[in-house]
C-alpha cells in the first residue's frame, strides 16, 4: 500500500476484546493511518462485542455454532470483504483462508512461535505451558496465518523474562504489555509497504 494510504482493518474476536480496543487506541493517538471497518466476533455472549460496539465500531456475530463448516468459512470471507488486512485478535475460529488474502491475514500469539502453539493452545493454557516446561524467556509472535492454528511466516516478536516466582496471569500481564506494542508495529510495517513475503518467509525493508 501506498504509506499515504488509510488501511482498512477487519478485526475478527472471540472474547474480551482487549487487543481490538489497543488497536483503535493506536488509530487514534495517530500510531497507525487506519480504520477499524469491520469486527467479526465468532461469539455473541463475549465482553469484547459489548466493547467494540460501545466503541462505535461496525460489529458483526458469526457464530461457529450451527454453521456448517462451508457456511461459516463463506460467511466470514463475506464479512470481511473490502479489508486492507484482516487481523485475528483472540479468534478462536478456524478460518480457511481464501487464495484473495494469501499475505493479507495476520494473528498474535502470545508465545514465542513455533513453540506453544496450535489447537487448544490460547489464554491462560499457553502460559501455563510455557512456565510447566520451564522457560526463562517468553514473549510474542506476530504471523501471517495460513490453513494452520498458529502457523505461517514470522512479523515479528517481542520477549519478556520468566520469573522464578511467575504465576500464568503474571507472565500473561507482562506479555500483553508486548502484545500491545508488537501488534500495532506489525501493522504499520505492512501499511507501510515494508512488508514482502518470498518463499514462505517475511522480508522487512
Amino acid at each position: 500500500m501506498s504509506p499515504q494510504a488509510t488501511l482498512r482493518l477487519a478485526v475478527l474476536i472471540s472474547g474480551g476484546g482487549r487487543t481490538l480496543l489497543n488497536l483503535q487506541q493506536r488509530i487514534e493517538d495517530g500510531f497507525l493511518r487506519a480504520v477499524i471497518a469491520t469486527v467479526v466476533s465468532s461469539r455473541e455472549e463475549v465482553a469484547g462485542v459489548e466493547r467494540s460496539r460501545e466503541a462505535g465500531l461496525p460489529t458483526l456475530v458469526i457464530e461457529r455454532r450451527g454453521l456448517t463448516s462451508d457456511a461459516f468459512h463463506r460467511e466470514l470471507t463475506q464479512a470481511v470483504a473490502g479489508a486492507d488486512l484482516v487481523c485475528m485478535a483472540g479468534f478462536l475460529s478456524l478460518w480457511h483462508i481464501p487464495d484473495e488474502f494469501y499475505g493479507k491475514v495476520i494473528n498474535i500469539h502470545p508465545a514465542l512461535l513455533p513453540e506453544f502453539g496450535g489447537a487448544g493452545m490460547y489464554g491462560r493454557r499457553v502460559h501455563e505451558a510455557v512456565l510447566a516446561a520451564g522457560k526463562t524467556i517468553s514473549g510474542c509472535t506476530v504471523h501471517f496465518c495460513d490453513n494452520q492454528y498458529d502457523h505461517g511466516p514470522i512479523i515479528l516478536q517481542r520477549t519478556v523474562p520468566v520469573l522464578p516466582d511467575d504465576t500464568p496471569g503474571a507472565l500473561a500481564g507482562r506479555v500483553f504489555e508486548q502484545e500491545c506494542i508488537a501488534y500495532p508495529e506489525a501493522i504499520r510495517l505492512f501499511a507501510d509497504g515494508r512488508i514482502t513475503l518470498h518463499a514462505g518467509a517475511v522480508r522487512l525493508s
